[in-house]
């Protein structure tokens, strides 16, 4: 697993906008930038969509002010989903991250193998990046959601 202090793995990642679908590299979500970017199990389910997501909506804009450049939320859906969620949470403040096969969820070590639920999806994390290197990790233990909330976050920047 990614520990604080390391460099975030070489892993694109997908966002679908208004322009069409994006391919993203690490140098253009990571590099020269401070970037909050929190992860969930799966779009449109209970606690991602009832309270992770929109807490991170809520605080956006107290988060930007301690001097982060962007918000991603990530999960192993694919960009279609991943917009629909955000359209459906009124996440503008929030860039609609895809990890469409957990290729990047995998390369932090961070995937979990959910089986019936879905198969390999992302634990629930949070994490602080600065120009690409991990300098907070807040990775929640199995079925709690303390570390990895918007509030929680906000209190380490």
């Amino acid at each position: 697993m990614i520990v604080q202090g390391q460099t975030i793995p070489s892993v694109t990642l997908s966002q679908l906008t208004d322009d069409g679908m994006q391919t993203l590299t690490n140098s253009e979500l990571f590099a020269d930038k401070k970037v909050v970017l929190f992860a969930v199990p799966g779009a449109f389910t209970p606690t991602c969509s009832n309270a992770h997501l929109p807490e991170f909506i809520t605080l956006a804009d107290k988060i930007k002010a301690k001097g982060v450049d962007a918000i991603y939320c990530v999960s192993v859906n694919d960009a279609f989903v991943m917009k629909a969620w955000g359209a459906s949470q009124n996440a503008q403040k929030i860039a609609m991250l895809a990890d469409g096969d957990a290729s990047f969820t995998k390369a932090l070590g961070l995937d979990m193998n959910t089986a019936g639920f879905g198969g390999v999806r992302s634990k629930r994390y949070a994490m602080i990046v600065e120009n690409s290197v991990v300098t907070g990790l807040f990775v929640e233990q199995e079925k709690e959601f303390v570390v990895s909330r918007a509030a929680a976050v906000l209190e380490k920047l």
